[in-house]
């Protein structure tokens, strides 16, 4: 069969769902080009590549028949080097649920969309339904994105959820104080909406912060906690906090432009070694960005988190190193030895502050050790959730 034919038969048993969308998907390899448009219940295939795609997956003949007849999961192509993705990376990811392949791997990422708390949240889904349920929060200004090689890993044996946070991706942006206790709250209800009771919750970066509110405030909707790098309360260079409450992230609402490099330029620097990062990855990473920080809604929800990340209190009744010696949910900190966001200081700060806890430092690692070191990363995650099983 040929890419043609394949991608016609895709298009000719589209889901309820295309018929909401509008959008075109172009497919570039060096065997010819073609582009899907989605037009809200008519879908069309053109053997060219047309101007304007929202999303553009290049690769080899091969690997995109793989995909498209669903023999590889496009997630496990694109994390193998084989496939790229460049513009709108989450309506790659949804393709499959829009034009559903003749099979597919239940690893393979599925879209969803839920009302959590007000907010209708975006989310990837994994793995089998039965299976102990693991939830991925995403850092400040990335996507579910983000932890692709984290559930594509855990997809194995376990049942892995990747959220767009309120106010990032392809999640509502709700224009408010966007600070770990609400997030927590909102978390609380987007389980309650997916009916899971208990789960791991993993958490990268501002998402490692959130995952520990969430242990803090509902430790009884928690199994274990994963903290990679997670973002903490700054005991020093807090002298700022004055003049940056007296900021206004709505007036983030003016255009400000980002340029592809600059971002590229920006995620280079949260890795130890860039170049363990594929150029695809760092692309698709920018990519997202650049998308995101072009909507005014997404740059206000961006200032907000920014802003509260930094005024998040350390000591007094509600501050989070006074909280921090009663969590009583198992947790695994990793740190990188090499993170410019999260100093390697903060360690004897958790150690002291909650000795029952885990706490490693990986060597030669930065920002995203999820990222950069995956293999390793996952090991990790995996063998501490195994501990202790219950």
């Amino acid at each position: 069969m040929s890419i043609e034919a394949a991608l016609q038969r895709r298009i000719s048993h589209p889901s309820d769902r295309a018929a909401l969308r509008r959008a075109r998907i172009a497919f570039q390899t060096d065997a010819g080009a073609w582009t899907i448009d989605l037009r809200q219940g008519r879908t069309q295939l053109s053997n060219r590549r047309k101007r304007n795609a929202a999303v553009t997956i290049y690769s080899d003949p091969g690997t995109v028949m793989d995909v498209l007849e669903g023999r590889t999961a496009g997630v496990q192509a694109f994390l193998e080097h084989r496939l790229t993705m460049r513009g709108n990376i989450a309506l790659a990811l949804e393709l499959d649920d829009l034009l559903p392949p003749p099979r597919r791997d239940p690893r393979a990422p599925r879209c969803h969309r839920v009302k959590a708390d007000g907010v209708n949240s975006f989310y990837l889904e994994a793995g089998e339904r039965g299976a102990p349920p693991v939830v991925l929060l995403h850092g400040l200004g990335a996507t579910c994105a983000s932890f692709l090689p984290t559930l594509w890993d855990l997809s194995r044996d376990h049942h892995v959820i990747a959220v767009d946070l309120p106010g990032f991706g392809e999640s509502d942006k709700p224009v408010r104080p966007l600070h770990a206790p609400y997030f927590a709250r909102w978390l609380v209800a987007f389980l309650d909406a997916l009916a899971i009771d208990r789960a791991h919750v993993v958490g990268n970066s501002m998402g490692g912060r959130i995952a520990l509110e969430m242990g803090l405030r509902y430790p009884a909707r928690v199994r274990k906690l994963g903290l990679l790098a997670p973002s903490l309360a700054w005991r020093r260079y807090r002298m700022a906090a004055g003049l940056v409450r007296l900021l206004r992230p709505e007036l983030a609402v003016m255009p400000l432009p980002m340029l592809h490099m600059l971002a590229v330029r920006a995620l280079r620097t949260m890795f130890a070694v860039p170049e363990r990062v594929s150029d695809a990855a760092m692309n698709a990473a920018a990519d997202e960005f650049v998308r995101f920080f072009a909507n005014p809604r997404g740059r206000i929800a961006l200032f907000h988190a920014m802003r509260e990340i930094y005024l998040d209190r350390p000591e007094g009744g509600d501050g989070f190193w006074s909280r921090l010696p009663s969590l009583s949910v198992p947790a695994l900190f990793i740190f990188g030895d090499r993170d410019r966001l999260v100093p390697r200081a903060f360690v004897k700060h958790v150690r002291r502050a909650a000795p029952t806890a885990t706490i490693e430092v990986f060597e030669s690692c930065g920002h995203v050790p999820q990222f950069e070191l995956p293999e390793r990363t996952h090991a990790r995650l995996r063998s501490f959730f195994a501990e202790n099983a219950r």
